[in-house]
């Protein structure tokens, strides 16, 4: 399953670092931003959101994952790009995020 493949990569700062500046654009901006606010790197920053969602995600997040690679000539950018853009969204956030910055 290609979140699995996203998980065991990016979990690494640097390939995470390296994912985020091949989805490039405002999406690396944006995400950069937000990183710095939370004090770390963007590769430190992914690969953090990427733990939490492997350890709190459920059925319907590994569902929405694959979704967002099946729909891409670059899988594992695109479901990477869809759980960084959810952990970060400034709308209310995924339920794996809450359980994450709540201790669940």
């Amino acid at each position: 399953m290609v979140y699995r493949e996203i998980v065991q990569t990016c979990s690494h700062s640097e390939v995470a670092r390296a994912a985020v500046d091949s989805i490039g654009g405002d999406f690396a901006k944006i995400f950069a931003a937000r990183a710095a606010r939370a004090n770390l790197g963007r590769g430190a920053y992914a690969a953090q959101l990427v733990a939490e969602f492997a350890a709190r995600a459920d059925e319907t997040d590994l569902h929405h994952v694959a979704v967002a690679a099946d729909h891409s000539d670059l899988p594992l950018l695109a479901g990477l790009r869809y759980i960084l853009e959810q952990a970060t969204s400034a709308e209310a956030p995924p339920a794996w995020m809450i359980a994450a910055t709540h201790g669940g």
